[in-house]
């Protein structure tokens, strides 16, 4: 008696749901195994398009809050660092982060925020946002803030400008900080 065959679609069947079951019992293997992690890298300020990224990326870290920047809760400003860290009640940073100082920058010492706005345009004409007003210097209220669309700002050729612009993230963190009552800022050189 002759052997019956399978028609072809059996076949392709067959092995379509073995290779299924293969792939579903490996993937579940595979969930048990470790899990790698990818550590958050923002891109310096000095980063290119072309650069090539280094075979094992070094983890920076962050400078320390300025030894004469006071006590107790905090903005630090640093003029020379282009630096901003907020600073709770027990002194220690709870953030820091690089800024866009304007033309015009505040004089070292300590101040208090004194106004806040959630939006407006800036005096270069970029709307920004998150906006904590405290010192003014030469006519024009100095103030944090970022820009909108989250750029850092063009330097302004021959206009005079107060804002300290960040990163977006870090423009929504310092406003949360900044908005308690009777927050204050030090700046130093």
């Amino acid at each position: 008696m002759a052997a019956r065959l399978l028609p072809s679609w059996v076949w392709v069947s067959g092995l379509t749901a073995g290779a299924t079951v293969a792939v579903v019992f490996l993937a579940l293997q595979a969930d048990k195994g470790p899990h790698p992690t990818a550590a958050a890298v923002r891109p310096s300020a000095s980063a290119s398009a072309g650069a090539h990224p280094s075979v094992s990326p070094k983890p920076t870290k962050a400078p320390a809050v300025p030894a004469a920047s006071g006590t107790g809760r905090r903005i630090v400003y640093s003029l020379g660092a282009k630096r901003v860290w907020t600073v709770d009640a027990s002194d220690k940073a709870t953030r820091t982060f690089t800024v866009w100082p304007g033309t015009v920058s505040p004089d070292p010492g300590t101040y208090t925020i004194s106004r806040t706005r959630s939006a407006t345009t800036g005096s270069d004409g970029v709307p920004i946002e998150h906006i904590l007003y405290f010192a003014a210097k030469s006519g024009l209220s100095i103030a944090f803030s970022n820009a909108v669309d989250g750029s850092s700002p063009a330097p302004a050729a021959g206009k005079q400008t107060s804002g300290i612009r960040m990163p977006k993230a870090d423009g929504a963190a310092l406003w949360t900080f900044g908005t308690e009552p009777n927050t204050k800022v030090t700046v130093v050189k």
